[in-house]
């Protein structure tokens, strides 16, 4: 059975920003580079279907999602995992509640109890580590236990492709690298495809290719070391110049090894 490929082609306008955006995203991670501003999180919305293109098509293994001729699948229909930034969780609900919730909108949850749902819930916050916090409210969990919480409901429905908006915006300095070794794990175990939006080259670690936007479009497209190496926009240098790269030979042969050399 062939992989299942993202691919993204699209033309929207969100604000005075006008977004056209190519990309296709196989088996492994793309990080979304790029400043505030650059249309990043809108190609998520997009994808997801709370915005709509002007125009376009976007593809998830073979299934249009979206065409501007014909097709517009609804949000719960597409078969994405989202993790937002600040992580949305619902402030009424318990961890394990949040959790059970994305169950019942989705299609992984048709023809389950409300028990059989809590119960998967339970055992995804246990994978995820974070079982002692079922029972609590969103407002009192830490930065990295909301993060982990929130990556539960995203992976709970066995997502086609998973979508992170800045998964480490809202944590500290000291807990960022154990949530990059935890995501790098789950990517690795999903094996499908996966868009990581970030301003930080640090995240890029977890990414077998990265994506550079400005200002609505992509300009470069590669991997970490070939974009490092040809910037193709002063923008581009200046996020790669004078910045200690991380070594992603490892963690890119676990995501995706099939692509270790492309650029």
């Amino acid at each position: 059975m062939p992989e299942p490929v993202l691919d993204i082609d699209i033309q929207a306008r969100r604000g005075s920003l006008a977004l056209e955006v190519r990309l296709s995203v196989a088996r492994g991670a793309l990080a979304l580079v790029g400043p505030n501003g650059a249309g990043k999180s809108s190609v998520l919305l997009c994808l997801l279907g709370i915005h709509r293109p002007a125009g376009g098509r976007i593809t998830l293994g073979g299934r249009v999602l979206f065409d501007a001729r014909r097709i517009d699948v609804p949000t719960e229909e597409r078969g994405f995992g989202y993790v937002p930034q600040h992580y949305a969780l619902f402030p009424h609900l318990t961890a394990l509640d949040n959790v059970a919730f994305a169950l019942s909108c989705g299609r992984a949850g048709r023809g389950l109890s409300r028990s059989q749902r809590r119960d998967r819930a339970r055992a995804m916050l246990h994978e995820m580590d974070v079982a002692h916090v079922a029972e609590r409210m969103p407002a009192t969990l830490s930065g990295g236990e909301a993060q982990r919480v929130a990556m539960a409901r995203a992976l709970i429905t066995e997502p086609a492709a998973l979508l992170l908006d800045e998964p480490f915006a809202a944590l500290d300095a000291r807990t960022r690298p154990a949530m990059r070794e935890l995501l790098r794990d789950q990517l690795a175990a999903l094996g499908r495809p996966a868009i990581i939006v970030t301003h930080d080259l640090s995240d890029a670690a977890l990414a077998s290719r990265i994506a550079v936007m400005e200002h609505g479009r992509i300009v470069q497209q590669g991997t970490l070391d070939a974009v490092t190496e040809r910037p193709a926009t002063p923008f581009v240098a200046e996020l790669t110049a004078g910045r200690p790269l991380p070594d992603t030979t490892s963690i890119i042969s676990q995501i995706n090894p099939l692509e270790r050399n492309t650029t």
